[in-house]
C-alpha cells in the first residue's frame, strides 16, 4: 500500500491525479450542500429518482453531440414534474409515483444507450471514471459548484423556512413550488456533475451520506451545510487515496469512505450517538 507521502508525491507528478482530486473535492462539497436540504425535506427518495432519471437525458446528449448537462437537466426536471403531477392528480402516493417514474426513465435510458452503442460510456455513467476527467469536466463541475453556492446563498432563508415548515412558508407568501423545482434543477446539475466521479448508481450515496453524518453532529442548518460539505470533501480525498493505492474503483471507494465517517459518527456523537443509547441515555 502506497504511503501518504508517496501519494502526495504522485499528486505532484501526475496531472490526471490532480484533475481527479480537484473534481472529486468539488463534487463532495456540492453534494454535501444540496444533500443537506434533501434529507431535511425528507426527499431522499426524490434524490434517488432524479439520479436515475437523468440517464435518458445523458443518452440523448451523447446521441445529439450536445453537453450532457443540458440533456440531463431537461430529463431531471421532467421527472420531478411528472412525479408531482401523478401524485397530485391521482390517489397514488408520492413514494409510489417516484418508483413508477424513475424506473421508467431508467429503463428508457438503458434502451437509448444501447441504441447509441455506447457500452463504454454506459459503464462510466453507472460507476464513474474519475481518473479520466477532462479540462471541460473540471470547468463544468466548477460552474455547477458556483451555481449551487449562489442558489443557497440567495435563497437561504427561503430554503430554511420551507425545509422545516412548508405550511408556514405558504401562509407567509413564499412560492414553495418555485423553490422546490429550483432545488430539483440544482439537484439535477449536481447529479450530472457527480457522474464522472461516482456514477449514477452511487451518486445518491454522496448526496445523502455526508449530509446524514453532519445531521448527527448539529441542529443548526448553517453548521450542517459546512460540516456536510467538509465531510463530502474528506470522503473524496480519502476515497481517491485508497483508489490509487489499492487499485479500488474510485466511485465505490469514495462512497465507502463516506459510509465509514457516518459509522464513526453514529457511534461516537456525544449527545445522539449509539454509545449514548447503550449507556442508558437519550438523545438531547
Amino acid at each position: 500500500m502506497t504511503s501518504i507521502p508517496a501519494f502526495i508525491s504522485a499528486l505532484g507528478r501526475y496531472e490526471f491525479l490532480q484533475s481527479a482530486l480537484l473534481t472529486a473535492v468539488m463534487v463532495g462539497i456540492m453534494s454535501g450542500i444540496v444533500g443537506s436540504f434533501i434529507i431535511l425535506r425528507g426527499m431522499s427518495l426524490m434524490g434517488d429518482a432524479i439520479s436515475h432519471a437523468v440517464l435518458p437525458g445523458v443518452a440523448v446528449a451523447y446521441m445529439l453531440g450536445i453537453n450532457v448537462l443540458v440533456g440531463a437537466s431537461v430529463f431531471g426536471i421532467l421527472a420531478a414534474v411528472l412525479i408531482g403531477f401523478v401524485a397530485t392528480h391521482s390517489k397514488i402516493k408520492t413514494d409510489t409515483s417516484i418508483g413508477v417514474v424513475f424506473s421508467a426513465f431508467y429503463a428508457l435510458g438503458f434502451i437509448l444507450i444501447s441504441m447509441a452503442e455506447s457500452a463504454t460510456n454506459l459503464h462510466h455513467i453507472l460507476f464513474g471514471n474519475i481518473l479520466a476527467v477532462s479540462d471541460s469536466d473540471i470547468m463544468s463541475t466548477a460552474i455547477v459548484l458556483g451555481l449551487v453556492i449562489l442558489f443557497v446563498s440567495f435563497f437561504y432563508k427561503e430554503l430554511l423556512i420551507t425545509s422545516f415548515d412548508e405550511t408556514y412558508a405558504k401562509t407567509y407568501g413564499l412560492k414553495t413550488q418555485v423553490l422546490h423545482y429550483g432545488l430539483m434543477l440544482v439537484l439535477t446539475l449536481v447529479t450530472v456533475s457527480a457522474l464522472q466521479t461516482v456514477g449514477i448508481i452511487l451518486v445518491v450515496a454522496m448526496l445523502i451520506t455526508p449530509a446524514a453524518t453532519a445531521f448527527l453532529w448539529t441542529d443548526r442548518l448553517v453548521t450542517m451545510l459546512f460540516l456536510s460539505a467538509g465531510i463530502g470533501a474528506v470522503s473524496a480525498i480519502s476515497g481517491l487515496y485508497f483508489s490509487y493505492t489499492l487499485n479500488w474503483a474510485s466511485g465505490p471507494a469514495i462512497v465507502l469512505m463516506a459510509a465509514v465517517l457516518f459509522a464513526i459518527s453514529f457511534i461516537c456523537v456525544p449527545k445522539q450517538g449509539f454509545l449514548k443509547w447503550r449507556k442508558g441515555g437519550r438523545p438531547a
